[in-house]
């Protein structure tokens, strides 16, 4: 029996490491399509004001695909369904760059979209399950491994513009670099499979209640994200009359600080649970958030966005984990808060901008910085269930799960 224990704790570690590999090839896929957007564009042949109407196409696609993914799952089992939903998202970075009008170029981001998000949700369940099975957060650092993708396809997209290298040629190399190192890393994720005669769960289906409120507070957090990631540079450059490299270095450095908050966020986490650790984020945002819209010098701005991003590096990480245990289907409740900050990520930094058309910049980060005070006020909703699972009965589920 424990020799059967240590053989099911060592299957565990390994699916560990597997879904944290996935996490970094899907973000290494979305940095590598960001970095030549203006390839893209002029390839394309559209204007400022189309390309921004063709990239809402993927937030569209997405938000249409992930309740998909449960039905996926339950049909052909979780590792299987993820091999294949995480090969189309990887393969669907060739699209954007062969679109030669605006029209196609909305239908291929609408795919790009699409794989992106059902197998956002599938990869997000697995990781829930492997947390739930060991007994201690990973989530945090599996979203920043996601970060640490986004990084990495970030910095070769930018040597392959630097070389002037066609955008068609740099996606299909790596499209199929990354479909390999996916494919390879899902052989070691955890195998799960619905019972015989588990009912499956529909197509399509509306959040559970308990996603809703989950949502709320990821709402809250993808909007201070996005809000601080599209507009902190032009915050110091228009507020606060910085030069455009240092007003870019601001961007920068709120990217770098969420990849690494999000990276060493699950040992706070294991320390002070889900609620103590999103409230004091909460506080640590709002704080950051005052900061931006009171700072008569820009180095105490720049401070103020690496405070927001400190604060709510963990809070979607840990909305996804308390939404994996808030009923009996995951794969649907996650699909749920994934769609609600999907559609936050969407509609923040236009927000933003209306806002400060009818008033100014420092009152749109007033509203991010209320925002980040819900996050003081809800992180109640995310009260773990996992304290009521002992660890034993996770050991024994997972020795019984490693059996052939």
């Amino acid at each position: 029996m424990a020799h059967q224990t240590a053989f099911g704790q060592e299957r565990l570690k390994r699916a560990r490491f597997a879904v944290a590999a996935v996490f970094c090839v899907h973000g290494t896929v979305t940095g590598s399509f960001a970095t030549r957007i203006p390839w893209i564009q002029d390839h394309a042949g559209v204007s400022a004001g189309q390309l921004g109407l063709a990239l809402a196409f993927p937030a569209i696609g997405a938000s249409l695909a992930m309740p998909l993914a449960g039905a996926v799952s339950h049909r052909f089992g979780a590792r299987t369904a993820l091999r294949g939903l995480l090969a189309l998202w990887t393969l669907s970075l060739i699209l954007p760059s062969l679109a030669p009008n605006l029209l196609a170029l909305c239908a291929a981001l609408f795919v790009y979209g699409a794989t992106s998000g059902v197998s956002d949700v599938a990869m997000n369940a697995l990781g829930v399950e492997t947390e739930n099975r060991l007994n201690r957060s990973i989530m945090s650092s599996l979203h920043g491994m996601w970060s640490l993708g986004a990084l990495i396809g970030s910095m070769g997209g930018t040597l392959a513009a630097h070389l002037d290298t066609d955008a068609r040629l740099h996606h299909l190399i790596a499209a199929i670099a990354l479909t390999s190192l996916g494919l390879i890393a899902c052989r070691h994720v955890l195998d799960l499979r619905s019972a015989p005669d588990d009912e499956p769960p529909p197509r399509f289906a509306l959040p559970p209640k308990s996603a809703v409120v989950i949502g709320a507070i990821g709402f809250c957090a993808v909007f201070a994200e996005g809000a601080s990631l599209d507009w902190s540079a032009v915050y110091l450059r228009d507020a606060l009359n910085t030069s455009p490299g240092l007003a870019a270095a601001s961007t920068t450095a709120f990217a770098l600080t969420m990849t690494v908050a999000r990276l060493a966020g699950d040992r706070i986490v294991d320390r002070f649970g889900p609620v103590r650790t999103v409230r004091w984020g909460g506080v640590l945002a709002t704080a950051g958030g005052l900061m931006v819209v009171l700072a008569p010098h820009p180095s105490l701005a720049m401070t103020g966005f690496g405070f927001i991003g400190l604060g709510v590096a963990v809070v979607v990480p840990l909305a996804f984990a308390a939404a994996g245990r808030s009923g009996p289907r995951p794969a649907q409740a996650i699909a749920g808060v994934a769609t609600i900050t999907y559609t936050s990520g969407l509609i923040a930094p236009s927000a933003i901008g209306a806002v400060a058309d009818v008033t100014s910049l420092m009152v749109s980060f007033s509203l991010v910085t209320a925002l980040a005070f819900g996050l003081v006020l809800g992180a109640g909703v995310l009260r773990s269930a996992r304290g009521d699972r002992p660890a034993a009965d996770l050991q024994d589920r997972a020795v019984r799960d490693s059996q052939p």
